[in-house]
């Protein structure tokens, strides 16, 4: 969620149980707005809170004038001092992907791991066991750039691709129709796109270039599915659970697949914004669930 709209964001997230006391929304609005000013980012985004066993994790984004350029994650543990996480990598996911369970909440905190390597010694060869030291830094980067890349929503329309590729905020979006909100199809993934990559011409014949360029929440596997067609009561049959809430006024869409991420956005207007609030666990037995 933008961090200058942060106060009307939280409330409408507020029915998922997103909220923050006044003391810290008091702080996330006076320190976010340093973390753009001394970082000369063109957007900043309150991500949300990983909760650890001694102490939260608070994340926040920072933009560029590409939107889909690489982000920049800071965290906190006070919402107050900001400290910038290095970008993941592939090594990085695979070693921390053996740490299961929650998080500390100590940057700092070394996670232990017992692993098999072969070792060599003249002509023989043979595996021993060593204990493998992983920072919970790394976790945190790791599982905060896979749920980056696997829920991460924008609704269609709130950005748009200039003609020399560049991706920019669309000033002009009002956004969504009530019949538009209640479909998966109009929500993207907010990442450079996978599926659309593997589309033929004939398939992209019917997508806007400057609007469809981001990969569709309805391709998602497990898929989702409306039961009679209607958001009022989410069918889990799927990644996704979609509700109006409000009166038709609100529809939020809450991932089934990282329990804790919730998207929200008001029909015909140009509020809309995610946040996570959860233990950084992925619901690994989702396929099996449904």
């Amino acid at each position: 969620m933008d961090s200058e709209s942060l106060l009307l964001s939280l409330e409408l997230a507020s029915g998922s149980g997103q909220g923050l006391s006044p003391d810290r929304r008091a702080s996330l609005l006076t320190s976010l707005t340093l973390v753009k000013r001394d970082y000369r980012y063109s957007r900043v985004l309150f991500w949300g809170r990983i909760l650890g066993l001694v102490a939260d994790y608070y994340i926040a984004q920072g933009l560029s004038e590409d939107q889909l350029a690489p982000r920049k994650t800071l965290y906190s543990l006070n919402c107050m001092e900001w400290s910038l996480l290095p970008p993941a990598t592939e090594e990085m996911a695979v070693e921390t992907s053996v740490v299961k369970g929650r998080f500390m909440g100590d940057p700092s905190h070394e996670y232990e791991h017992t692993e098999l390597q072969k070792m060599k010694e003249g002509e023989k060869v043979f595996e021993e066991e060593v204990v493998v030291q992983i920072k919970e830094e790394n976790r945190l980067v790791s599982v905060i750039n896979q749920i980056d890349k696997a829920v991460a929503v924008i609704p269609r329309g709130a950005l748009f691709k200039t003609p020399f590729g560049p991706i920019h905020v669309n000033r002009t979006f009002e956004g969504l129709s009530l019949s538009e909100a209640k479909k998966l199809s109009s929500y993207f993934h907010f990442r450079e796109p996978v599926e659309l990559k593997n589309k033929t011409l004939l398939e992209k014949a019917d997508l806007d270039p400057s609007l469809d360029f981001m990969d569709s929440l309805e391709h998602d596997i497990p898929k989702a599915t409306l039961q009679g067609g209607y958001c009022y009561h989410p069918h889990f049959t799927g990644s996704w659970s979609i509700q109006m809430e409000r009166g038709n006024a609100l529809v939020v869409l809450r991932s089934l697949l990282w329990p804790g991420l919730t998207f929200f956005h008001a029909p015909r207007t140009k509020n809309y914004g995610y946040i996570y609030m959860g233990t950084g666990e992925k619901n690994i037995d989702l396929p099996f669930m449904l």
